[in-house]
C-alpha cells in the first residue's frame, strides 16, 4: 500500500536516494533539502528518473521552515539531516560540538516533536530517526558526531517508549560508512581548527581512524535497505546494516561491559 512519507536531508546522500527509491516504489514522498538550489536539483534528478518529488526548501534549524512539518500530512516520518565533524573530543573547540547539536540533537527534536504530535492526534504514523554504527560503537576522533547519535539513540528509545499508547512507531535505521561523500567531508572539517604546532593529539593517530574511508560501502545497497524499511508495516526497532555493522555495535556493546582502565 502507497504511504505519504515525508524525509529530511533529500538533498544529497543516502536522504537524497532514499526519496528517489521511495517514489520510485509508487510512494508520495515529500523531500526536504537544507538549501533552495537543491530544490531545482533535486527536481531534475527525479524527473531523469521518470518520478514525481515533492520537493520542498527545509533547513531544520530554521523555525520558518519547520512549521512546514506542520502543513502536510504523512504518514512516515524520517529524520534524516544531520551534519558531522572529526577530530579528537579532548581537543575539539565547543562550539562546533554546539553546531553539530543544534542541527543533529535539538532542531531534529524540534523536527519529530512536530510529526509526533500529529501522528498522536490520529492514533497512527511512524518515525525513523537516522542514527549511526557510532550511534552506538564509539570511534576515536569522531566523537562530536557519535556523540550526536548516542544523544538520539536515547531520544528514539524514550520516544518509542512513550509513543506505544498512542499507536505510533518509532524506530532507527544505523548506516555504517558508505561512500556518499559524507564521512570525507566529516575528517575534512577539523583542518579548520586543529593545527599540528599546537594540538596535542598526534595526526598519524587520527590517520589511522581515517583508514575506514578507504573501505566505505556501496551507499546503494543501504538505500535499499532504507527504502525496504521506511515502507514496512512492520521491521525491528534498530536496523543496522550490513550484516558486519550489527555484528559490530552487538559486539562493542559486550566488550564495555568486560573492558577496564
Amino acid at each position: 500500500m502507497a504511504k505519504t512519507i515525508f524525509i529530511t536531508g533529500a538533498g544529497s546522500g543516502l536522504g537524497k536516494g532514499t526519496a528517489l527509491g521511495l517514489a520510485k516504489k509508487g510512494h508520495k514522498v515529500i523531500a526536504g533539502v537544507e538549501i533552495i538550489s537543491q530544490v531545482t536539483s533535486l527536481h531534475e534528478e527525479a524527473e531523469r528518473e521518470g518520478v514525481e518529488l515533492e520537493v520542498i526548501k527545509l533547513d531544520i534549524t530554521d523555525k520558518r521552515d519547520q512549521q512546514l512539518i506542520e502543513d502536510y500530512d504523512y504518514d512516515v516520518f524520517v529524520a534524516n539531516a544531520a551534519i558531522g565533524e572529526g577530530g579528537p573530543i579532548s581537543e575539539i573547540p565547543v562550539d562546533r560540538m554546539r553546531a553539530i547539536y543544534e542541527t543533529n540533537v535539538f532542531s531534529t527534536l524540534e523536527n519529530t516533536q512536530i510529526a509526533a504530535k500529529k501522528f498522536v492526534n490520529k492514533k497512527s504514523g511512524k518515525i525513523i530517526f537516522l542514527s549511526s554504527i557510532v550511534g552506538v560503537v564509539a570511534m576515536p576522533y569522531l566523537g562530536a558526531y557519535g556523540s550526536s547519535k548516542h544523544a538520539i539513540e536515547s531520544i528514539a528509545k524514550t520516544m518509542k517508549a512513550e509513543l506505544e499508547e498512542f499507536g505510533v512507531q518509532v524506530a532507527t535505521i544505523n548506516p555504517g560508512p558508505f561512500e556518499t561523500g559524507f564521512n570525507d567531508r566529516m575528517f575534512e572539517e577539523k583542518w579548520k581548527w586543529f593545527n599540528d604546532d599546537e594540538n596535542f593529539t598526534h595526526k598519524e593517530s587520527i590517520a589511522e581512524t581515517e583508514k575506514i574511508l578507504e573501505d566505505q560501502y556501496d551507499p546503494k545497497d543501504m538505500i535499499d535497505k532504507m527504502v525496504e524499511v521506511i515502507e514496512a508495516d512492520h521491521h525491528h526497532f534498530r536496523t543496522a546494516y550490513p550484516k558486519e555493522v550489527e555484528e559490530q555495535m552487538k559486539s562493542f556493546e559486550e566488550e564495555k561491559w568486560e573492558e577496564k582502565v
